[in-house]
């Protein structure tokens, strides 16, 4: 991928590559996250970023490299860099809106423990599209080169393009065995997970539920919080979609009310992008969310 990508100083435009490795780690903050975005590894980021301010005789970062910051130039640089990359994305996807090709970019929890479990059926009722999923960082509320992303939303960042398909509703969960040992749910080790560090104290404001002080045990993102769960180790309050066939096939149990949450989980269409594979899988998700049971409580 990283080919020839040395930026020289004679006035010619440095590479594309180069420039596309740059805007990645400095929109990112991190050369880690930027190889992951644009699949390469750390080092090659890091070499076409140093290639490139050779070739520009600018620096473009300063301080150590646990606390990398921009530069007047660095920064004067990726205003002109990352709305030029959106909007060369854009264009390539308008390019393929009227094909059966579907880029989608997904919370990992959302994917894993709902989506994927359910695609067969999508598969099944569209089989010409062709359907490529991403991993949609636990912030972040577009992609780059997707027709859209799927994941939880809050009442603020409903609007033209974001079709929600599936209420939302958190409440705590925990394995059977375990909960008959601890005789309370609230009694049981407190799993939290990172992505959600509030979500405890979410579920007791909205309950009038009182929290006693009980060991806690931190999960990164929601599934393994939810595999956490399943084992034994604790209890953990999650949305109702990630934990309903669990509940429902009796490997996890539900004794206290959920709380319903504004907003919920929603498709948010790429602004400028039409997509006629996203409106049928729009479609799709709206009666996947019709089907599921309601919240207890």
């Amino acid at each position: 991928m990283f080919e020839n990508l040395t930026a020289e100083r004679s006035g010619v435009t440095p590479s594309l590559n180069a420039l596309r490795a740059f805007e990645a780690m400095a929109r990112t903050g991190r050369a880690t996250l930027a190889a992951e975005e644009l699949c390469v590894t750390h080092s090659a980021v890091s070499r076409q970023v140093k290639a490139l301010e050779r070739g520009l005789g600018v620096a473009l970062f300063s301080g150590p490299k646990h606390a990398l910051r921009l530069t007047a130039a660095g920064q004067d640089l990726l205003a002109g860099l990352t709305p030029a990359f959106d909007a060369i994305a854009a264009a390539a996807l308008r390019a393929r809106s009227q094909t059966d090709d579907l880029t989608l970019a997904v919370n990992a929890s959302t994917s894993v423990k709902w989506l994927i479990p359910r695609l067969g059926r999508f598969a099944a009722a569209r089989p010409a599209v062709r359907l490529r999923m991403l991993e949609l960082a636990p912030y972040a509320y577009g992609q780059r080169g997707a027709h859209a992303v799927v994941r939880i939303v809050r009442p603020e960042h409903l609007g033209p393009g974001v079709t929600v398909f599936m209420p939302n509703a958190i409440g705590p969960v925990i394995a059977p065995q375990l909960l008959a040992e601890a005789g309370d749910i609230l009694a049981a080790p407190r799993l939290v997970a990172g992505t959600h560090a509030h979500g405890w104290a979410e579920w007791a404001d909205a309950t009038g539920a009182r929290l006693p002080p009980v060991q806690e045990r931190i999960f990164a993102h929601l599934h393994f919080a939810l595999d956490a769960a399943l084992a034994g180790l604790g209890a953990v309050v999650l949305p109702w979609p990630l934990v309903a066939d669990e509940v429902a096939a009796g490997r996890l149990a539900a004794p206290l009310p959920f709380a319903p949450r504004e907003g919920g989980f929603a498709v948010m269409a790429t602004p400028g992008v039409e997509s006629r594979a996203l409106v049928q899988f729009t479609a799709w998700l709206k009666d996947e969310g019709a089907a599921m049971a309601p919240a207890p409580g």
